[in-house]
């Protein structure tokens, strides 16, 4: 694949090709702006259409990234975490903490690879030897 190929690929700034206008990445015009980046300016996009988006050919995988791009003069504050959801939050991360097989806190999210806690992880191994 050559560069201009790719470069041709995510370059259609009518929308023609994609449907949505698609720009190459970090190639986006000045007022569009991905939900991260709104994140980080304290807004969200507030039920808005996607805008454009920002395409990225991955070479290693042999697939494409993309990313969509929302209006910022359309986009809406942030809305603020009420009390039951600061509440919700930490009952969820409480039971990500908490192993099922000791019932413990262990103080960190357990992996869902495993499911378990390192303790209970290596009571097992132990058990096994």
């Amino acid at each position: 694949m050559s560069g201009v190929g790719v470069f041709g690929k995510c370059y259609d700034p009518t929308g023609a090709l994609h449907g949505v206008p698609t720009y190459p990445w970090r190639l986006a015009p000045e007022g569009l702006e991905t939900r991260r980046q709104l994140r980080a300016r304290g807004l969200r996009p507030g039920g808005q259409p996607i805008a454009a988006q920002v395409m990225r050919v991955n070479r290693r995988a042999g697939g494409v990234r993309v990313a969509y791009l929302y209006r910022v003069e359309q986009a809406k504050p942030v809305r603020p975490m009420t009390s039951r959801k600061w509440g919700a939050l930490a009952l969820a991360m409480l039971t990500r903490r908490t192993c099922p097989s000791c019932s413990l806190d262990v103080g960190y999210c357990i992996p869902p690879s495993r499911g378990i806690c390192g303790v209970c992880i290596a009571a097992q191994e132990q058990r096994a030897a």
